[in-house]
């Protein structure tokens, strides 16, 4: 007998998104698998925030659709509990306490009390959970939008830009903390320009330019297929060379 499989974590159908006569994001498809951080990566302009917006209900597409587990994120009953995002990590109120912004959110979302001093703990933030969020640096205001993304104990997490502002010890720790995560059997999707950070962290890799796909492929065989010796930023720099949105002039 064959069982019916489960549907993907996230899966993109023929996504398009236009912004008056431009294109951001054109007929784009890919799926994301359980159990794999995957690298989201594109230069400037290839539509990644705008396909992270559509994902999460936030952009409307034009044609095609997003579906987590089978269903748009606008009809998730308990939305916390099945996707976690962090696009933007300046969008708390500045006056609000970090551990109050939590609160509400675990409140708003029927979330266990306890889930808000867990992820304190688990991103470094019960020293200063009671400070405002306006006071924060930047990198604490990542970890603290990492901390709501986490809130939910959600099976699919979508970061982007997750290690932007953060030291060296903040980045070896959101690295760890992605794998881990996958290593529990979450999908992660990660978005993100720094292609060292993400020859370290990624196991899979979904590559666009200018809203088209490019690559959707096991890192390892990606780095293979470069040839010998290539590392991942080269491999990635001559796949998206004619698709960058400025070029010097030589």
């Amino acid at each position: 007998m064959n069982l019916p499989s489960s549907p993907p974590p996230i899966e993109v159908q023929g996504l398009t998104r236009r912004f008056g006569h431009e294109t951001a994001v054109d007929d784009l498809s890919f799926q994301i698998a359980p159990g794999k951080v995957t690298g989201f990566l594109g230069p400037n302009g290839a539509g990644k925030s705008t396909t992270l917006r559509m994902i999460l209900g936030l952009d409307t597409p034009h044609a095609g659709r997003a579906l987590i587990h089978g269903r748009p994120f606008r009809t998730l009953p308990q939305p916390l509990r099945e996707v976690g995002a962090l696009l933007d990590a300046g969008a708390v109120h500045p006056g609000r306490r970090a551990r109050d912004h939590l609160a509400w959110l675990a409140t708003s979302n029927r979330l266990p009390a306890g889930r808000v001093e867990h992820v304190l703990e688990l991103t470094g933030l019960s020293g200063v959970a009671g400070k405002r969020v306006g006071s924060f640096s930047l990198g604490m205001r990542q970890r603290l939008g990492i901390a709501a993304a986490l809130l939910g104990d959600p099976p699919v997490l979508l970061l982007d830009e997750p290690v932007n502002g953060l030291d060296p010890e903040g980045i070896r720790w959101i690295r760890t903390l992605m794998k881990s995560l996958a290593a529990e059997g979450r999908a992660v999707l990660v978005s993100s320009h720094l292609i060292s950070e993400m020859a370290l962290t990624a196991d899979h890799l979904v590559i666009i330019g200018r809203g088209r796909l490019l690559a959707d492929t096991e890192a390892a065989r990606f780095l293979a297929d470069a040839g010998p010796g290539a590392s991942l930023e080269d491999a990635y720099m001559r796949l998206t060379a004619s698709e960058v949105e400025y070029r010097a002039i030589s």
